[in-house]
């Protein structure tokens, strides 16, 4: 068993799960609130979960693909209903987002948009309730992140970010994963190898996170065809985890361009499309934006990637995602011509955008978009 201390406390290996019952203890929870969705109660990890914890506990399970402020309510009013003090977010990202919102409304006060950093929103947080977190997936790394991510209900998709949002402690066990479908675990394992490649790219100087992210991304590109190939690769799934797990760590440092554009076009009510592999199908356009910018970073990029010297890295990437089933591009996904304009003005708003190392204009979003389609 890995026990990390890079944040936040993160236990880390298969069986990790046995561990729930000292960190809630830690965190002082002893009425927990289970923030998850339906398809985990359907197959059973919910209840693993319950039994793990050895309390019984309320759960919500309605939470979104892309987590939303109304869902956020109606969680925190079950929540308060139960009288609990503390929140097991159990899932992928947006379960364990819409728990980082609950926690923040419980302690803090509502409404969300108060909260924005972008506005300065960091001086409204008063506390933050005890959270722990334990991934379903290999992707958002969302049970170490500083942030999370909500649609509003006046439709912005809002990335809120404060050292107060990082989990009392992760549930990081492998085992949980184990029956994540191909096609998840393609698209969920490429936002990770985003996390890494995005961080590692940011120009703030944070010499640590990159070395995390870096390693990250050496994972993500030697084990994620293997997961998707055989959902049953024990190895390949704790290397996945792992690689999730490190692109957080490196996303202290910041996002990017391929992350503004992927929460612009997440808000699109009608298709709901799964950030991951949004992220996979930018990556490659943004990858050839920046890199008049990051030539020095490319060379290492490339290293950890198993690349020569002087290869296209948008290319390699774009060769990954079709390996491994990633849509060709957002028209495959249902985006359309009519999207386009309002995608290009939540990607210029979005706190990611600021991260890019290269500053793009809406004429480069635009560019970058439809080269995407």
């Amino acid at each position: 068993m890995a026990t990390l201390t890079y944040l936040t406390t993160t236990q880390f290996d298969f069986g990790a799960l046995e561990l729930l019952p000292k960190e809630m203890k830690n965190a002082g929870i002893t009425k927990p609130f289970i923030a998850t969705d339906a398809g985990l109660v359907k197959v059973g990890i919910v209840e693993k979960v319950l039994a793990a914890m050895g309390v019984d506990a309320p759960v919500f399970d309605e939470t979104p693909g892309n987590p939303t402020e109304e869902a956020v309510k109606k969680a925190l009013a079950q929540y308060k209903a139960a009288g609990c003090d503390g929140i097991i977010a159990l899932g992928g990202g947006s379960s364990m987002d819409l728990g980082k919102a609950v926690g923040l409304l419980a302690a803090s006060g509502g409404p969300l948009e108060q909260y924005d950093p972008l506005q300065g929103g960091a001086r409204n947080i008063k506390g933050m309730t005890p959270l722990i977190a334990v991934p379903t997936t290999s992707g958002t790394g969302s049970e170490v992140s500083v942030g999370f991510v909500i649609i509003l209900e006046d439709g912005r998709k809002m990335t809120f970010a404060s050292p107060h949002f990082i989990p009392k402690a992760a549930i990081c066990d492998p085992e949980l994963t184990m029956g994540l479908p191909a096609m998840m675990t393609a698209a969920t394992g490429m936002d990770a190898i985003t996390h890494c490649i995005e961080a590692f790219l940011t120009p703030n100087v944070n010499p640590p996170a990159e070395g995390v992210a870096l390693d990250g991304l050496w994972r993500g590109m030697q084990y994620l065809p293997r997961a998707v190939k055989d959902g049953s690769d024990r190895d390949a799934r704790w290397h996945m985890m792992m690689c999730s797990t490190e692109g957080a760590f490196a996303f202290v440092k910041g996002l990017g361009a391929v992350h503004a554009m992927s929460h612009a076009a997440g808000r699109i009510r009608r298709l709901n499309p799964h950030h991951g592999t949004l992220n996979a199908v930018f990556l490659p356009e943004v990858l050839r934006f920046n890199e008049s910018v990051c030539e020095e970073k490319y060379v290492r990029l490339r290293q950890a990637m198993g690349l020569e010297p002087g290869a296209d890295i948008a290319q390699a990437i774009a060769d990954l995602n079709a390996q491994i089933g990633i849509p060709s591009g957002l028209a495959e996904m249902g985006i359309v011509e009519s999207d386009i304009a309002e995608m290009v003005e939540y990607s210029l708003k979005d706190l990611a955008a600021r991260g890019n190392p290269r500053k793009a204009s809406a004429e480069d979003f635009e560019a970058m978009i439809r080269a995407s389609m």
